[in-house]
């Protein structure tokens, strides 16, 4: 391990670099970027960067077929080390060169060209180096190349589609293989450019992202056939009313507060009515929050981002809320979209509690962002089971406008969902669901989904043509019992 005072600092000359002749004479070393265990990375005083590596790292990768030593100087540092200490690479300004995990500043694209650049690097890196891990590697974009530790590791290697993933979305960890969320966390590059990334990364593109592509393209159809047409602000726009079978009162609050403002722009606008406000659903595990946010974004047809603990949180100071700009700027940049913030107590916990002293710096992103997102055609949608742990300057008008309490559902409302769920479904002349609305009332609507579900598929099993009572009985006494806890299997 080389002691930190024993790489070069601040004003050190740099040896003449022949493509940066006259301008190179005179260079030095301004500032420390990036630091590796056996390398480091400096930004200089005009010629772009600089990598700095001990010559057996230099020499391993020249082994290793990753790079051609030559294109190393030598770089002696006064001290206890032997001359020459170092190896030194140098990079043009318009070129990248960066490690490619980071947490304070990670590397990400600024669009296509940077992304396809770096899906050719790890794909002729991966050809030459089919053993090695590239998550500690540092991208030289100059030669083309991801040159990481060749030190054996202790753990199995990190997958390429994962190292894309985090390059694409600017440091989440999500695989290619989880195409929809990477392809919504990346929304700045189209659903067909990241299939191109994928590829010429080398990598198998996922089955799922063709059914996505097909999904989204109907949906763009379905847009462009509802909402209303600019061109003609004059006419009465089409309506189309949002249905939400089970939840009654949901259903009226986003017809009434964001269905019917998009549908009808021009008309409230003339009134100073822009975007529709923030929201907030509050209420038990269950109760049916998600479900309801995600078939208002599917009926909207709008590019969807999300904020939660899997995706941004960091332990590292001032990372999340790095991460948490970083999808307000996605959503802002892709909108008219929408922005769901799930579990809101995770970053926006009271900040005079203890529990909510390591999140003043989230929680103050947030206010910022916030009526930015809803000025600028960002529908933000927060969702939270603990809704009085939540820092009361969030909730205040023209943050969240509408905080809504979603219950567990009625009776009303379990029939109403039970209806839409075995429409079109063919039964017998006696089915009858009234018992099973008596046990269902006051419970999760996934265990509605649930049932209904099961009593299909118990007919189908029996080779029965329709549901009937029998399948129905047999699908209650499947449904979990509250009281008992779920076994593990089957």
């Amino acid at each position: 391990m080389i002691p930190n005072d024993a790489w070069p600092t601040k004003d050190h000359e740099l040896p003449d670099e022949w493509e940066f002749t006259p301008r190179s004479a005179g260079l030095k070393i301004r500032s420390l970027l990036y630091a590796g265990e056996r390398w480091r990375i400096f930004d200089t005083n005009g010629a772009g960067s600089v990598l700095v590596v001990l010559p057996d790292m230099a020499r391993e990768w020249n082994e290793a077929g990753l790079i051609d030593e030559a294109v190393f100087r030598d770089l002696a540092c006064s001290g206890a080390l032997p001359a020459p200490s170092f190896r030194l690479l140098f990079s043009r300004k318009n070129y990248v060169l960066s490690p490619v995990a980071d947490q304070r500043e990670p590397l990400a694209p600024r669009d296509k060209a940077d992304a396809l650049a770096f899906a050719v690097a790890l794909r002729e890196s991966r050809r030459i180096a089919p053993l090695a891990s590239f998550h500690d590697a540092v991208y030289v974009e100059r030669f083309s190349r991801l040159l990481p530790s060749l030190t054996p590791l202790n753990r199995p290697p990190v997958y390429d589609g994962v190292i894309l993933g985090m390059y694409l979305t600017g440091g989440v960890a999500v695989s290619i293989n989880s195409f929809e969320k990477l392809a919504r966390l990346a929304g700045f590059i189209p659903v067909s450019d990241l299939v191109e990334i994928i590829e010429a990364a080398g990598l198998q593109v996922p089955a799922e992202a063709e059914a996505f592509i097909k999904r989204k393209a109907a949906t763009a159809e379905t847009q462009a056939a509802v909402l209303p047409e600019t061109a003609a602000s004059d006419r009465p726009s089409r309506q189309k009313v949002f249905r939400l079978p089970g939840r009654s009162k949901l259903e009226g609050f986003f017809n009434e507060h964001v269905v019917d403002i998009v549908l009808n722009a021009e008309k409230y606008k003339a009134l100073g009515i822009g975007f529709p406000s923030a929201i907030v659903l509050y209420g038990p595990p269950g109760c049916g929050k998600t479900f309801a946010v995600r078939q208002l974004v599917e009926f909207l047809g709008w590019s969807e981002y999300s904020i939660d603990s899997s995706t941004v949180g960091s332990p590292y100071i001032h990372d999340t809320a790095r991460k948490i700009s970083k999808v307000f700027d996605m959503a802002l940049n892709d909108a008219p979209s929408v922005l769901i913030i799930d579990e809101m107590e995770s970053f926006l916990s009271n900040r005079g509690d203890k529990a909510g002293q390591y999140h003043v710096e989230e929680v103050a992103e947030f206010l910022r962002r916030i009526p930015e997102a809803s000025n600028n055609g960002v529908l933000v949608i927060g969702m939270t089971n603990m809704i009085d742990a939540i820092d009361p300057a969030v909730l205040r008008r023209g943050r969240f406008d509408h905080v809504v309490e979603v219950e567990m559902p009625s009776r009303e409302e379990v029939t109403s969902l039970l209806s839409a769920l075995f429409d079109g479904v063919p039964k017998d002349e006696d089915f009858d669901l009234s018992v099973a609305t008596d046990v269902l009332t006051g419970r999760a609507l996934s265990d509605a989904a649930f049932f209904a579900r099961e009593a299909a598929r118990l007919a189908a099993r029996a080779g029965k043509s329709s549901v009937d009572m029998g399948s129905v009985e047999a699908a209650m006494k499947n449904i979990p019992d509250e009281k008992k806890k779920r076994p593990v299997g089957f």
